[in-house]
């Protein structure tokens, strides 16, 4: 399985895993502005099977999305130590990285993750609300755009951000195949079953986010007790397009305290 993948810049390597349908956009869209102006990390950024330009080959559940991932990182970055950074589903897939590979993963920071419960269905979720909009936003939007399902904040910068590093993978995603995992989308091991992560940790959730809540997340706070656990305000599911400076301060924030140990 060859992911695609876009890769910027030199130094420690920094994987970055995106969501559950978009691509590699939403993470280069909201991790590039934070690392412009700070050198020496190589980003990774690879496309999920079934999503973005990578292909799905038979894999049917997230144990294979898993299996994957773990080739990529075998084929781009080996056995060097690295950062690791997953939103949403991401962060899901990342918390199993780092049960797997807890001397490699040197840090870890989740973006609205995925909490201790995996379905939809199950979860402890607010209502969807709008606590901040602009004139005239909704009237631009197409008759195929969803922006509005699970925005909170509804802004021209907001939406201009949704349309650059959200609308285009959801476009792309393979839709048959991404049903097919759904089936199979909770991992047979759980990312939490083995000794607490003790490296600087950042797990971030928007207080408004009525996709995967933020009272779930909550709970993995033993199994990281090195974790920053930080709920923002006027911020959902997309609370890095929503909050893009109080995301930017905690991701280098983050940033410091890893490079302060390594």
């Amino acid at each position: 399985m060859k992911l695609h993948h876009v890769t910027h810049g030199e130094g420690t390597p920094v994987l970055a895993i995106h969501g559950w349908t978009p691509d590699h956009r939403l993470m280069t869209g909201c991790l590039e502005p934070v690392f412009a102006n700070l050198p020496g990390y190589r980003r990774l950024y690879p496309d999920l099977p079934a999503m973005g330009q990578s292909p799905v080959g038979d894999i049917d559940s997230s144990d294979g999305i898993l299996a994957a991932v773990e080739e990529f990182i075998d084929e781009h970055i080996g056995d060097e130590p690295f950062l690791l950074i997953g939103e949403s589903y991401g962060g899901y897939l990342a918390r199993a990285l780092t049960r797997a590979r807890p001397q490699q993963v040197t840090g870890l920071a989740m973006i609205c993750p995925i909490g201790t419960v995996v379905e939809n269905a199950d979860r402890r979720l607010p209502e969807h609300v709008v606590l901040r909009s602009e004139p005239g936003v909704r009237e631009s939007l197409g008759p195929d755009e969803d922006f509005t399902d699970i925005a909170v904040v509804e802004t021209a910068a907001a939406l201009e951000a949704y349309r650059r590093d959200i609308a285009p993978g959801l476009a792309a995603a393979d839709t048959t195949a991404i049903e097919r995992i759904l089936k199979k989308r909770e991992l047979t091991t759980d990312p939490e079953d083995g000794p607490p992560y003790e490296r600087p940790t950042l797990i971030v959730c928007g207080r408004q986010d009525a996709v995967v809540g933020f009272e779930d997340q909550y709970a993995l706070l033993p199994h990281y007790p090195r974790a920053t656990f930080a709920v923002l305000d006027v911020a959902g599911h997309n609370l890095q397009i929503e909050q893009p400076e109080l995301f930017d301060g905690l991701v280098r924030e983050w940033l410091r305290r890893v490079a302060d140990e390594t």
